[in-house]
């Protein structure tokens, strides 16, 4: 699997860990930055990797920030990309099983190197159920292409 991960300054030792992590997989992994705790715009950073996940040149994202937040509103905002919030286990898994999340945004100030690890685990580990939740993904797809003028 192809990964995009990006980070703010207040994500960037946890987007470090993850990377770590990433390393002894067989995933291939694009650094989108940034590469230091100096202040910068989350905006610019949840673009680039979105903008891979929409476009379909990586399967999937993960995005840090302070909270998690404003990297959540930004992947969002990019057609196709289904971007969850998940500080905990159980929404990891839930993201994945029925909404099929393609990028995995976490609260650098919220959640600890242990248990960033562990969601990402299990977050790309977790396959989509499919079944009745197409069903609801694909009005998801049909506002997001009514709201973007390219629906009904």
């Amino acid at each position: 699997m192809k990964i995009a991960i990006g980070s703010d300054h207040a994500g960037f030792g946890l987007k470090e860990d993850v990377l770590e992590l990433l390393k002894g997989t067989a995933h291939e992994v694009i650094d989108c930055g940034t590469n230091t705790t100096a202040s910068v715009d989350y905006p610019d950073f949840g673009e680039k990797v979105s903008r891979m996940v929409s476009a379909g040149e990586v399967d999937r994202g993960i995005l840090i920030c302070g909270t998690g937040i404003g990297m959540s509103m930004v992947a969002n905002k990019f057609p196709n990309v289904r971007a969850a919030l998940c500080n905990d286990l159980f929404s990891a898994k839930m993201s994945r099983l029925h909404n099929d999340a393609n990028v995995l945004v976490l609260g650098g100030r919220i959640i600890g190197r242990d248990l960033a690890a562990e969601i990402v685990r299990t977050w790309l580990d977790t396959a989509f159920e499919g079944d009745r939740h197409m069903r609801r993904l694909q009005k998801i797809k049909d506002i997001e292409d009514t709201v973007n003028g390219n629906g009904k």
